[in-house]
């Protein structure tokens, strides 16, 4: 943190972030910063799309309290939600899961399809891609700052920057939260009579039938 700190003193980087701390990882860091007077992390580059929302357990709640801001990678789940994947047929051949499913972050097959479900229901009302619609419900989200897009070719990078200029309903993010929700673990889960509530306060809210799509 001291040589980070020397960085930004000299004037060579502006601000500091971090990249796939865990939440013990940038709290501790931060304490640091405030203890000896440095330069504190503004940013933390993080997982988090519709089919991957661990983000909002921890990292988003001290996003928040914290006043740091989430630069999301992969925010279309390595490739599941850019519309090609569909219930009952093959992988596409372009897809490049072939390559990276075994490392990428697990996803159960069912909840997966019940989000492209959603995503299809709001682009026939919205005449959006599910593409863009996935980035615009990430890009409304608590501490989400940007996006990192990874498109292929120019008009894959257009398509992608129709993500931002409209917003998706109160009601489209409600289904959407519903479609992707998944019972937090301990100690984050809300179902002990709410008795965690004021340790762990959610920073979106809990959405009805989580339990039953954990």
């Amino acid at each position: 943190m001291s040589t980070l700190d020397d960085l930004v003193r000299v004037g060579k980087v502006r601000y500091i972030g971090a990249s796939n701390f865990s939440g013990w990882q940038l709290m501790k860091s931060l304490a640091v910063s405030d203890r000896y007077g440095y330069a504190r992390h503004v940013a933390n580059q993080a997982y988090y799309s519709l089919i991957g929302r661990d983000y909002e357990w921890e990292l988003m709640p001290l996003g928040l309290d914290q006043g740091v801001g989430a630069v999301v990678w992969s925010p279309l789940g390595w490739g599941r939600l850019t519309g090609k994947i569909r219930r009952g047929q093959p992988l596409p051949k372009s897809s490049r899961l072939h390559e990276t499913a075994n490392f990428a972050p697990p996803v159960d097959e069912e909840r997966l399809y019940r989000v492209i479900d959603a995503l299809d229901e709001i682009a026939a009302e919205t005449g959006k891609t599910i593409p863009q619609i996935a980035l615009n419900w990430l890009l409304q989200r608590p501490t989400v700052s940007t996006v990192l897009i990874g498109a292929r070719d120019e008009e894959q990078l257009r398509q992608n920057l129709r993500a931002v200029g409209w917003s998706l309903s109160a009601e489209q993010v409600a289904k959407l939260d519903a479609a992707s929700a998944v019972t937090p673990p301990y100690p984050y889960y809300p179902y002990w009579n709410g008795q965690f509530s004021e340790r762990n306060p959610a920073p979106v809210s809990a959405q009805p039938g989580a339990r039953e799509h954990g």
